[in-house]
């Protein structure tokens, strides 16, 4: 399995593609410029994926399909916030296109797949209320739910704190402490540096 990173939008947000056997997913698009798809273009993608909802992270889904023909999902609880990033963009006085509906919606206990790799789905929100992590084995894509030294911000629409906490304790403080975590923006981190150093989770205990 090979993980690319990709920088995007003017908010750095962390665009991931995974290639293993000829077959890619894309995580979070937030845009498509060229070397973006440079790097998909011999592959058959399987799937474009949102972590979330919000413009950083959504904006180039609409371009990723066109290239690819690939199938767009999501969790069905961040639709609203899909069909609004125009408006999200405007907010922060950055455009972005709208997004085609997805094609396939993802929920916890879900799976998707490329190559020999699988991917599970877990429900974190708090960040959005439809936000999701992807589990592999040693991996976490965590989207904006936790940052190297950080966790989301909950002050958007639908964001929630309490929740945000209850969601990192319970789905992600219990994988392995040498799982890497791939967050939607900045540095690699693991889990087990996140648990001692970070601190937004000092006395957060999981189940």
């Amino acid at each position: 399995m090979d993980i690319l990173t990709c920088q995007l939008t003017p908010f750095m947000a962390n665009c991931f593609v995974i290639r293993d056997h000829g077959e890619a997913i894309v995580i979070d698009p937030g845009a498509a410029p060229p070397e973006l798809l440079r790097e998909v273009r011999d592959c058959r993608v399987r799937m474009i994926v949102n972590t979330h909802g919000h413009c950083d992270h959504c904006g180039g889904n609409g371009a990723m399909i066109e290239a690819t023909g690939a199938d767009l999902a999501c969790h069905r609880d961040d639709l609203e916030l899909l069909r609004a990033i125009e408006a999200q963009g405007a907010m922060f006085g950055v455009p972005f296109p709208p997004s085609p509906e997805p094609s396939r919606f993802l929920a916890a206990g879900d799976a998707v797949t490329v190559g020999g790799t699988t991917l599970d789905i877990r429900h974190v929100p708090g960040h959005s209320p439809g936000h999701i992590a992807l589990v592999g084995d040693g991996l976490v894509f965590v989207g904006d739910v936790l940052f190297a030294g950080s966790i989301g911000r909950t002050d958007l629409p639908g964001g929630d704190h309490n929740q945000l906490l209850r969601s990192i304790a319970t789905e992600l403080l219990t994988l392995p402490d040498d799982t890497a975590v791939y967050s939607g923006h900045g540095p690699v981190t693991t889990i087990g540096e996140e648990r001692e150093s970070n601190p937004y989770l000092v006395g957060l205990c999981t189940p």
